[in-house]
């Protein structure tokens, strides 16, 4: 199948909401084995979206729609969808329904022009919304397919996984298995180039790299008549591109690199606190966003000024005078500051300078990672300055997740790069 999608909201040329949906459903679609020849964006105007959907539809044979389901004068898909396929807006038992559960379900009173979202095209198959008030719907005519969804993502995304992959199983005449290698402290340019000969003769599986907020992903993909030799030929791939680049994976599945360490953490009951300066926390952060973790996590010293870490960690003044706050020296006394206070088993320790102004003969972008784990201090020294300060911090608090998954596990530390 090829399809083309269509975004529908003023909103979105506007530049107040982010077209999200167009780039989740094409993931999806990639995944079924579907092609996806257009991205559309459109504001809330029956006479465009009419045109897009008869220009789309010479090339394709499926289209699939976002937005404009709601109960408001300016929510106009579904009849504009009606008249491009000359099939009439019929009432909807079933689509009441779910709008009522769904009123009930909050507490709140039905209104009547929700009475608009009750009307579907004739013969469509409906999909019930669990998420707010707007059904989507699946109509087929003249061999070609028009899905529509709504705008909000939660609720399409939720409607996509409840109700349209199943719907779109049906053309599925081939299996596709897909992996996704995830790394850190590689760039995707040095990725390719480590993997230039298995990506310059692929046929199938297919290798493809993406970079994304500091991380690279690869993502090995098969397309075959059965699951199981399509599973078996990702595999064998994969294990080829681990051979060349494992050092810096974090993850051969969905995880961020902060729940790959916070489930590490939590499984082996590791307990950590940790000192940051440059950061301020977002190490922290990130390892709190996972669930659980207040079983293992102790604390964080968020320490800025050059007094505050000698009076919160006991550092020696005369140390920060003689090599900066700014230093491997320094640094070390952070992490072993943090034992002494809280005992932890691994205590973690960021200094360094953000940029954009270096100090002295330290240029920006020098930074100090150090990790007391089990008595056994490990450091590492990075340079990596960005265009901002806030991608510098959020390279460093990543950095130093890095560096724990590595040193638990017993591995060699990754060389950035």
């Amino acid at each position: 199948m090829k399809c083309a999608i269509i975004a529908v909201g003023t909103e979105l040329l506007f530049g107040n909401v982010v077209n999200t949906n167009a780039a989740f459903i094409s993931q999806e679609l990639n995944e079924l084995g579907i092609d996806v020849l257009y991205h559309y964006t459109m504001g809330d105007n029956p006479g465009r979206l009419k045109r897009t959907l008869q220009f789309a539809a010479e090339d394709c044979d499926l289209l699939i729609c976002t937005g404009g389901l709601g109960p408001t004068e300016d929510d106009l898909t579904r009849e504009t969808v009606c008249e491009c396929l000359d099939v009439p807006l019929v009432y909807n038992a079933e689509a009441e329904a779910g709008i009522h559960r769904h009123f009930k379900r909050l507490s709140l009173e039905y209104s009547k022009n929700n009475e608009k979202q009750t009307f579907v095209p004739e013969g469509a198959e409906i999909f019930q919304n669990s998420q707010g008030t707007a059904p989507g719907f699946a109509i087929e005519k003249n061999g070609l397919t028009v899905i529509c969804l709504p705008g909000v993502p939660r609720e399409m995304k939720v409607m996509f996984s409840e109700s349209v992959r199943p719907y779109l199983l049906k053309y599925m005449n081939a299996f596709i298995v897909s992996s996704r290698i995830q790394l850190f402290g590689m760039g995707e340019s040095l990725v390719e180039t480590k993997l230039l000969d298995l990506i310059e003769g692929q046929t199938d599986p297919t290798i493809a790299t993406y970079a994304k907020e500091g991380v690279v992903e690869v993502r090995v993909t098969s397309k075959r008549t059965s699951e199981e030799e399509a599973a078996a030929a990702v595999k064998d791939m994969e294990k080829a591109v681990l051979e060349r680049v494992g050092s810096n994976v974090f993850s051969t599945g969905a995880e961020l690199l902060q729940d790959v360490v916070g489930n590490k953490l939590l499984e082996r009951g590791i307990t950590v606190s940790c000192a940051e300066s440059p950061t301020a926390g977002l190490f922290a952060a990130s390892l709190v966003d996972h669930p659980g973790i207040s079983e293992i996590f102790d604390r964080c010293y968020v320490l800025y000024s050059e007094e505050s870490i000698c009076e919160e960690l006991n550092v020696d003044p005369d140390l920060v005078e003689k090599h900066s706050p700014y230093s491997r020296e320094v640094c070390e006394a952070m992490a072993r500051g943090v034992y002494e206070k809280t005992g932890s088993r691994l205590c973690a320790a960021i200094a360094g300078l953000a940029g954009p102004e270096g100090y002295g003969d330290i240029p920006p972008g020098t930074y100090f990672l150090s990790v007391l784990f089990d008595g056994v201090m490990t450091t590492k020294e990075i340079y990596h300055f960005a265009w901002t300060r806030r991608l510098n911090r959020e390279f460093m608090a990543m950095s130093m997740l890095d560096m724990i998954d590595h040193i638990i596990d017993g591995r060699e530390l990754s060389v950035l790069s």
